[in-house]
């Protein structure tokens, strides 16, 4: 490994030591003296210390592991940013693996853009039956206010760990809130697209594997966070993107509608479609959730 990589891939990893070993050999196995990794153990109460001392049996000093106290993933992920030493960070989830052979081409392409703040990539969807989709990179506007609103309210722009590569600057700049538990990356992301150049990459960086999930549990870490994201993904953006603010607001409680309402959770629904409403009245034209808010209220 050189004295100054130039990408940094971090595997923040909390109980996955099932997996963990697939992600860090997606790495390892193609990675040379340009390319370090670090692996931070967010506090895992299974066999991954275990599988740390098997890994670094196996790899030597190329694996490189760290254990915290258990913080949640935006800590883990502060942390190994703050361990890294390479001019790019990658953030790879431990349950997700690096496409084969994609980084010698990826650190062609940083090399040759050594400004840019950002990278997008496609990737590889893979369902938990084996089926896989590939995605590529979202295509993303040259104007910071109409990249800001594509990202932010049209969600036609699609970030993913694992599909993206960020200047580590800009990560030590404006770190993941480590009190947020849900959305916590909609901060950075809008944060590093309102900074420098953002480039594409035209092949998929990442084998992204999708997991069914708690509908009820994603309802109460969503509500736990609240309108509190607002005020986290505003706080740091450019004056450019502060016209955007209020539009957001009133699009995170319809999200917040629609969450509460598939989790079942139709108090907290019928609040925040009532909030949307005062916030932005505008959003009763948005017919897909005036109809769901109809229905709602019909019931009782």
């Amino acid at each position: 490994m050189s004295a100054s990589p130039l990408l940094s891939v971090i595997i923040p990893a909390y109980n996955y030591a099932r997996v963990l070993p697939r992600a860090v050999e997606s790495v390892l196995s193609q990675a040379d003296a340009d390319v370090e990794l670090w692996v931070v153990d967010d506090g895992s109460s299974d066999d991954t210390p275990a599988v740390f001392e098997a890994l670094a049996t196996r790899y030597g000093d190329r694996f490189q592991g760290v254990r915290q106290e258990n913080a949640g993933p935006s800590a883990a992920r502060n942390h190994g940013v703050r361990l890294a030493s390479g001019r790019f960070v990658l953030l790879l989830d431990a349950d997700d693996e690096l496409a084969p052979g994609v980084l010698p081409e990826l650190c062609e392409q940083l090399r040759g853009h050594s400004d840019t703040g950002l990278w997008l990539a496609g990737h590889v969807a893979v369902q938990p039956d084996g089926r896989e989709r590939e995605h590529p990179a979202s295509e993303v506007p040259g104007d910071l206010h109409r990249r800001l609103s594509a990202y932010l309210l049209d969600k036609t722009i699609a970030i993913s760990h694992g599909a993206c590569v960020f200047r580590r600057d800009l990560l030590l700049q404006r770190p993941y809130p480590e009190h947020l538990r849900h959305s916590e990356d909609i901060p950075v992301f809008a944060y590093a697209l309102a900074q420098g150049p953002v480039r594409c990459l035209d092949f998929p960086l990442a084998r992204i594997h999708k997991h069914p999930g708690s509908l009820r549990h994603n309802a109460e870490a969503a509500r736990k966070v609240d309108l509190r994201l607002v005020d986290e993904v505003f706080g740091s953006l450019p004056a450019a993107g502060q016209g955007l603010r209020h539009r957001y607001k009133a699009q995170r409680c319809l999200s917040l509608f629609r969450t509460c309402l598939l989790a079942d959770d139709h108090d907290g629904a019928r609040l925040y479609y009532k909030h949307a409403l005062r916030t932005d009245w505008r959003v009763i034209f948005k017919f897909s959730y005036t109809r769901k808010a109809l229905r709602l209220w019909l019931r009782y």
